[in-house]
């Protein structure tokens, strides 16, 4: 074959390795998509730019608040802006309580709670090393040793079966990449009969000055408690701006 035959031949070839790769592309993205259509998750490429793109039952996941942004929950005014105080005032905690914060940040409810704890301790839970050397350095400071800190991971909160009598989550839930896994590891981890709390800023508001993403309807939480077989008790809107919602893990004892 001489070589300007070969010269014309080579476009040919070059197109039809094109198109081959195209079909292989699309059997995989159909192949993709279905294997998706199977999970509680979706991805999607255009949404906000506060979330990642990830999509739990109809909603999207908001970007979590890295370690950098530490200041903010330790801030002066956040106790007149969230009433935090009010938040362990309703928690109804007795003295042999084991109390895990998700989501912890800096220990900021942890060192509230756990003096009230005489006879049980917070398990303070978090996902950024970063973080809880911070709760570190608190829990010298302020001489409060039932304050332990736990490094969860995404998908897991890294917490013993039947170990804690309530798991609280304040103005995290919306961040868990992995909502539904480490809500079963927390549903795993609580006594029968124990309590998940959850606050979170009032999404039918739109007047709250809050990001979107950062925020949750009722009756969304709601929806996604359910499905990890939590029962909710009630909803308590005794805060400035949040939501602070009551759910039970069945006593299956009884």
């Amino acid at each position: 074959m001489s070589y300007n035959h070969k010269l014309k031949i080579l476009p040919l070839i070059v197109i039809f390795l094109l198109i081959l790769e195209c079909l292989l592309v699309d059997k995989a993205s159909i192949a993709l998509a279905a294997s998706s259509s199977t999970t509680v998750y979706e991805q999607r490429i255009i949404h906000s730019p506060d979330g990642i793109g990830k999509y739990y039952m109809g909603r999207e996941i908001a970007k979590v608040m890295g370690y950098t942004g530490a200041g903010w929950l330790e801030r002066p005014s956040r106790e007149g802006e969230e009433q935090p105080t009010k938040i362990v005032n309703v928690l109804n905690l007795k003295p042999n309580d084991v109390v895990a914060d998700i989501g912890a940040g800096t220990g900021y409810l942890s060192f509230r709670i756990a003096p009230l704890l005489t006879e049980g301790k917070v398990l303070a839970v978090d996902v950024q090393p970063e973080m809880l050397e911070i709760i570190e350095l608190f829990k010298k400071e302020k001489n409060i040793i039932n304050v332990e800190p736990v490094l969860a991971t995404l998908n897991d909160p890294n917490l013993p079966s039947e170990s804690i009598d309530l798991a609280l989550m304040v103005d995290a839930y919306h961040e868990l990449e992995y909502p539904q896994e480490v809500m079963q590891g927390i549903v795993k981890a609580l006594k029968p009969g124990g309590r998940v709390v959850l606050v979170e800023y009032r999404g039918e508001n739109p007047f709250i000055m809050i990001k979107g993403l950062h925020k949750m309807t009722q009756k969304q939480v709601r929806k996604e408690m359910q499905a990890v077989g939590l029962v909710w008790r009630e909803t308590k809107n005794l805060l400035p701006q949040q939501h602070l919602m009551v759910f039970e893990k069945p006593n299956t004892n009884s």
